[in-house]
């Protein structure tokens, strides 16, 4: 009993700790997800920073630059800001000027439409640049949420397989209980119905003895009752002649002596055998009672047990609805992705009838270098994963 108190415990133990081990992964996975969101907002967010660059490129060709006026671009914002300020006054003038320049100088005019052909050819070349590094962003994206799709399918495979491998255990487990249980009922049964018609055997057997015990007492009582009334006449008869009688008058006596001695001896074994008989009859009630609890015992555990598996295919009913309906939502999301992928696509190819792509090096690196970092991160994620899976597989073997 103390082992198989033992063996539940430490059964729960290891449900507990599978518990854990699927919780972590959950929590890995949604840790994933989390990173795979920052990646695609430090995109989104690269993307955005490109086309204000663009704009403020456009706005400034558009504008013109003074002799005086020079743009840096920081990386970081300074610790201290300082904004020059012109007057509503100065502004004016420089309209009123360049405004009198271009009456003046009739090229400048003449060359104004060509510029504005130029800044427009460069706008639709920056915004073809965005479109591509839109669709590699979303590619990327597309890609880490596929294979991050798949291994929390194969996660979730996984621990189907482990739960149905622990219910053929459980299952096999009980089954071999319940015919360890069957065989020990019948053995019991068998020895019940053994020492039944032993103690029937017996019990006939003692009531046939003491019934010729019983008749050959009232016969050896009929003959004393006879001796004693054939000594009376006797003694009647020969009251006179008692020292010629006296020899066999003594014979008499130790004849009856010796039959009150056998009848004696006869009570003492009638009396052994009634106390047999009462004992064995305490046995088999002692046996018919452990063969009750016995069977209460057993219809106990049998219960038990129909319960147990009743839960267990409830608990495995409800994870395979769950399982059933994240790889549906999986599948959903892919699609809805994919559909984006084609728009992003067709909008890039109308956008590349006219204007040729003009890459950015740098906003490259930067998508190759995070892509770069989200593959580390990934197989990072995938070393964890392949430990959580050897300490599961080291805790089933316990």
């Amino acid at each position: 009993h103390k082992l198989e108190c033992d063996l539940q415990q430490r059964e729960e133990e290891i449900a507990e700790l599978q518990k854990a081990l699927s919780d972590m992964q959950v929590c890995l996975f949604q840790e994933r997800e989390h990173v795979l969101r920052l990646y695609s907002e430090n995109d989104r967010l690269r993307i955005r920073e490109l086309e204000d660059k663009n704009k403020i490129q456009n706005l400034l060709a558009l504008v013109g630059t003074d002799a005086g006026e020079v743009t840096y671009f920081c990386k970081e914002p300074p610790h201290k800001v300082t904004i020059l300020q012109r007057t509503i006054q100065a502004v004016g003038e420089r309209e009123q000027n360049e405004s009198s320049a271009f009456k003046a100088d009739p090229k400048i005019s003449k060359r104004r439409p060509s510029r504005e052909r130029r800044g427009s050819s460069e706008h639709y070349q920056r915004d073809v640049q965005t479109l591509i590094l839109q669709v590699e962003a979303l590619q990327a994206q597309l890609g880490e949420q596929t294979k991050l799709a798949r291994e929390q399918i194969e996660g979730l495979m996984e621990d189907r397989r482990i739960h149905l491998e622990e219910i053929q255990v459980q299952h096999q487990r009980n089954q071999n209980k319940i015919k360890e249980l069957t065989k020990n009922l019948h053995h019991t049964q068998e020895l019940l119905y053994e020492s039944t018609k032993d103690f029937l055997q017996l019990r006939s057997e003692n009531q046939s003895k003491e019934k010729s015990w019983m008749l050959e007492k009232d016969n050896l009582m009929s003959k004393i009752k006879q001796y004693r009334v054939q000594c009376k006449k006797k003694e009647d008869k020969i009251g006179k002649v008692l020292p010629v009688m006296h020899d066999s008058h003594h014979a008499q006596s130790e004849y009856i002596k010796s039959l009150k001695d056998k009848l004696v001896q006869e009570k003492k074994l009638s009396g052994m055998y009634q106390e047999q008989c009462i004992s064995l009859e305490e046995e088999l009630a002692r046996i018919r009672e452990e063969e009750g609890m016995r069977r209460e015992i057993f219809k106990d555990r049998t219960n038990k047990m129909g319960k147990r598996l009743q839960v267990m295919t409830r608990r495995y009913e409800a994870l395979e609805r769950r399982r059933i309906l994240e790889v549906e939502g999986f599948k959903t999301d892919i699609k809805v992705l994919r559909q984006k992928l084609k728009d992003l696509e067709q909008m890039l190819y109308k956008a590349t009838i006219n204007v040729r792509a003009n890459q950015d090096l740098a906003i490259l690196c930067e998508v190759r270098d995070s892509n770069r970092r989200a593959h580390k991160i990934q197989g990072e994620l995938k070393n964890l994963k392949s430990k959580v899976f050897g300490l599961e597989n080291e805790l089933r073997l316990c």
